[in-house]
């Protein structure tokens, strides 16, 4: 069969005969041509023929990019979420959903949730998810084998009344929602290389809210729902991963200054620094072997056992928590480490139960780095910001205080915004690790996607497999710019 290249010359293509007749073990197919001879076609009209053709080709190969924008900040004086954009329905409507990696489902609020928040304090318009306008919604039966497989998790339950497959969903801050499964088309730009980008759709599964409660309820940060992006099979990331959509991995990068927003990506994101280290298995969140605690410098007086992880102990890493919370036998070691550092420089007090300071100065100048340590030798080091929260001024003079948090389950400690701001974060679930790296959030970054599989490039061009060839490029905040950085010319067999 003919070779195609990425880069087809589109006047030669329209320049084949009228018609050939191609026999074939005793049949004859005739090929006429696409554009008739006397009929002038442009040539964009022939490369967009070409474009859809690729991407027709390019939705049978694993490894496209999905690119989402970011909104939101850490800063709880603020916002203190980052949410984006998911488009659900056929037509399709956007909902704002809050970026969560800490659970697992995709849910946003029904037209039928009376008591759900009709307004929201962080300047969006709510949004809500009605079944019967949407074309391609259908209902999650209980006899749906999805539905007994995930009510075996606890994360669903069958209402023998109606035949709904029903969800309910509490969440670590005492919030919690309840509703029924839906499944309908999620639709999204997939970018598949250099210079090409498919509009794409697939079929998800995700909650409908009927029932919201705790802090889910609040108007000033009321959301149309939560993105969850845990390893659990029903997480987008799983399912689409399973539809041959994207890799089983993706990142994100969370500007923490200014107005915040960021990147997210289902795929990769590159940097030479990223460091790596693995994920606690069998584990329903993503967990680390958190090791020690280093401030200034200095190791910390802890025990590691206290960071041990077992089925109700650990360190997980969730964009769904705005501040950090550590274990109590590593959390009062930290603060006094902090105080002690600064106390000559800083005017240390206790506010609301929170370790204060007055700073005459600038932060940088005063507090220490501090180092996360995890197994494999990869250390997060925090800045000062990442660390503390700016709380106003007390007597002219600028006041922080620690933003870390006494955890409030014993045994385990959340990795929240706070931390995670202001890096490339990747969680690489197909190799079980997660990785991290100090990055400017409001500018681009390197993602790497995989053609196909067990598929070789011609000599002369990258002698590498298809499977771990990577191609380049660049996704830019809020919107995709494609900048090649390596020039393929990639052959479809």
């Amino acid at each position: 069969m003919p070779r195609a290249k990425f880069m087809i010359s589109a006047f030669f293509a329209a320049a084949v005969a009228v018609q050939v007749a191609v026999v074939c073990g005793g049949g004859v197919l005739t090929l006429e041509r696409a554009f008739p001879l006397n009929q002038r076609v442009e040539l964009e009209a022939l490369r967009a023929r070409d474009r859809a053709r690729h991407a027709r080709v390019l939705q049978n190969l694993v490894g496209g990019v999905v690119d989402f924008s970011v909104v939101g900040t850490s800063d709880p004086n603020a916002v203190g979420l980052y949410y984006t954009k998911v488009k659900l329905g056929s037509p399709p409507r956007e909902f704002n959903v809050q970026i969560d990696t800490g659970s697992d489902i995709l849910w946003v609020t029904c037209n039928s949730c009376s008591d759900c928040p009709q307004s929201s304090g962080i300047g969006i318009e709510l949004n809500f998810f009605d079944a019967l306008s949407s074309s391609t919604a259908s209902l999650v039966s209980c006899s749906d084998q999805l539905c007994a497989s995930v009510v075996q998790t606890a994360a669903a339950q069958c209402s023998t009344q109606n035949n709904q497959c029903s969800y309910s969903v509490k969440y670590g801050d005492g919030s919690g929602t309840s509703g029924y499964y839906v499944t309908d088309v999620l639709s999204f730009d997939t970018v598949m290389g250099p210079s090409l980008v498919a509009n794409s759709s697939a079929p998800v599964v995700f909650g409908c809210s009927t029932y919201q409660s705790g802090d889910l309820t609040k108007i000033d940060k009321a959301i149309d729902g939560i993105f969850g992006f845990g390893q659990h099979d029903l997480s987008v990331i799983s399912q689409l991963s399973s539809h041959g959509v994207t890799p089983r991995v993706f990142s994100h990068c969370l500007k923490g200054d200014g107005s915040g927003g960021g990147i997210l990506v289902l795929g990769e994101i590159l940097d030479s620094s990223i460091v790596y280290s693995p994920l606690v298995p069998s584990q329903p969140h993503y967990n680390l072997y958190l090791q020690s605690i280093a401030v200034n410098g200095q190791l910390l007086p802890i025990d590691p056992a206290v960071f041990a992880t077992s089925t109700n102990r650990g360190t997980i890493v969730d964009s769904g928590t705005t501040l950090t919370y550590l274990v109590e036998e590593a959390f009062d070691p930290f603060v006094s480490a902090v105080t002690a550092v600064v106390s000559q420089s800083a005017t240390p007090f206790i506010s609301k139960g929170d370790q204060c300071y007055g700073v005459p100065t600038s932060i940088s100048e005063i507090f220490p780095p501090v180092a996360l340590n995890f197994v494999g030798g990869a250390s997060m080091v925090l800045r000062p910001v990442d660390y503390l929260v700016h709380y106003g001024f007390v007597d002219g003079a600028p006041t922080w205080c620690i933003g870390f948090q006494r955890a409030q389950d014993p045994g385990v400690s959340i990795l929240g915004d706070l931390v995670l701001k202001d890096k490339i974060i990747v969680y690489d679930i197909a190799r079980q690790r997660l990785g991290w790296a100090d990055y400017d959030c409001s500018t681009s970054v390197n993602v790497s996607i995989t053609f196909g599989k067990d598929e070789f490039v011609n000599a002369g061009q990258l002698s590498v497999s298809r499977s771990s060839k990577i191609a380049l490029f660049k996704l830019i905040p809020l919107s995709i710019t494609l900048l090649i950085h390596l020039s393929l010319f990639i052959r479809f067999l």
